[in-house]
């Protein structure tokens, strides 16, 4: 099936007759948000090619909007806070099913002084990698496999109590089980029959593990598109679960003592004539020369773009652990123990299977780091060494890890990094460096109740 069949774009003349009363348009934020504004189908077609103006702020503050602290060069208060241009990519128009009588059109971000896209946003360093991976002579096919927390109650309610009484929507642990899914499958029902009007194509939704903790997959599609349906997907999910009474996170360790929810990120290439580089039937277990080598690239470069991977203080405590979070620089065949699994069989089913990431990540920016550093790894000939069999965590679990396990180190290695500078740009990567420094900064600043608990009355 060619991915693209699947795209399900709206006419913008068409709007009105579809009943659709409200558009959508919106970008993507350094966080993998959707930032914008609502107009009439109207006025969106009159805003049309040109766009409309944003300010720079979306790019230039944290997670929580803090505007002092953060200092980075695109913008700022030493640029008056300047704008740029929020412009419709018209192909993204879709239904936003899961809200009333609305589409969406996601948009890329245009600087204001025809200089062309703004080089620090997520869906510019997406295309430019996807674009290179075009030029090598390939399509890439990829697919973000997201896990999230549900508890009972409302954002609104949950945030009242300091998310301190949470309530999860499976008592017990019940991976994979039926019967406990079909307490919440009213929900999941209307959740994928939304998904799948807005565009969203699902394929199967399971419980997981975690307490509360749930999983869906989609279809598979070439990386923007993949994206654009990852940051629509959570969008669906948090909002629908809110009108539900619920509360959807996609943190990746929102309990110390439960499992961590993963972004696992699923990737092959199709050559020009159809063809799967990755398959290759007279090697051991199909596996092509060129896949060895894609393996080779995107290890050897995991720990330089951990920022990208595991972008905030919560994610590096999912990766601190062996709960099937990923496990350094290894790989194996079919193997949950290593951070790089390799699933093969078909040609059009063989592909790389990353496992390091979080459900936290911007997925423009984890797919552009997975690819650039597949594609890396097939120019250099990199080589993974052996693939581990059995449990990988047996011999890595108590070594070292030759992963930065804070967000000040993984800022570190990335502003360092010449791979990175080469391949994204030095004004991104000091860019995003600075968010992460930022971010770490914040969290050294801050007292927890962890500290309350350990020390307030011990001391």
């Amino acid at each position: 099936m060619n991915p693209m069949d699947l795209r399900t774009a709206i006419d913008p003349t068409e709007l009105e007759s579809l009943d659709v009363d409200t558009v959508i348009v919106a970008g993507i934020d350094m966080q993998g948000r959707l930032f914008g504004k609502r107009m009439s189908p109207g006025m969106f077609r009159e805003v049309g090619s040109n766009g409309f103006h944003i300010c720079t702020c979306v790019y230039g503050w944290d997670l929580a909007q803090t505007l002092d602290g953060l200092q980075v060069d695109y913008t700022g208060p030493h640029t008056g806070w300047h704008d740029f241009r929020l412009v419709p990519d018209l192909p993204t128009l879709r239904r936003a099913a899961w809200l009333d009588r609305t589409a969406i059109c996601l948009a890329d971000s245009v600087d204001d002084d025809g200089s062309g896209l703004v080089p620090i946003a997520p869906r510019t360093i997406l295309r430019r990698q996807e674009a290179a991976v075009r030029d090598a002579g390939y399509l890439p096919l990829t697919a973000t496999e997201l896990e999230f927390y549900l508890y009972r109650g409302t954002p609104d309610q949950l945030r009242a109590s300091h998310f301190s009484e949470l309530t999860p929507t499976t008592q017990f642990h019940a991976d994979y089980n039926i019967a406990e899914g079909n307490a919440m499958e009213p929900f999941f029902q209307r959740l994928r029959r939304a998904l799948e009007a807005s565009g969203i194509p699902v394929e199967v939704s399971q419980v997981e593990y975690g307490l509360g903790q749930w999983e869906i997959n989609l279809r598979y599609a070439d990386a923007m598109e993949m994206a654009d349906r990852h940051v629509l997907f959570k969008q669906a999910v948090k909002d629908m679960a809110a009108q539900s009474g619920l509360t959807a996170t996609f943190m990746p360790r929102p309990m110390t003592d439960d499992l961590g929810s993963s972004c696992h990120v699923h990737a092959s290439l199709q050559s020009e004539d159809g063809d799967r580089p990755f398959s290759d039937p007279t090697r051991p277990h199909g596996m092509s020369a060129k896949l060895t080598q894609a393996i080779g690239g995107l290890l050897d470069h995991t720990a330089e773009l951990m920022i990208w991977y595991a972008p905030t203080i919560n994610a590096m405590r999912r990766i601190r652990t062996t709960d099937f979070a990923g496990n350094g620089l290894t790989w194996g065949l079919d193997n949950r123990t290593t951070s790089c699994r390799v699933i093969t069989g078909s040609p059009d089913t063989t592909r790389v299977e990353f496992r390091l990431p979080g459900a936290d990540v911007n997925p423009y920016l984890v797919l552009s780091g997975v690819l650039a550093s597949i594609l890396d790894g097939m120019r250099s000939g990199a080589d993974p060494g052996p693939a581990r069999i059995g449990d990988a965590y047996a011999t890595t679990g108590t070594s070292p890890t030759p992963l930065p396990i804070t967000l000040e180190a993984a800022a570190s290695r990335f502003r360092d990094s010449p791979f990175a500078n080469e391949t994204f740009g030095a004004n991104v990567v000091q860019h995003y460096a600075a968010v992460a420094d930022f971010e770490w900064q914040q969290f050294l600043g801050a007292v927890t109740d962890w500290e309350r608990l350990r020390y307030l009355e011990s001391i």
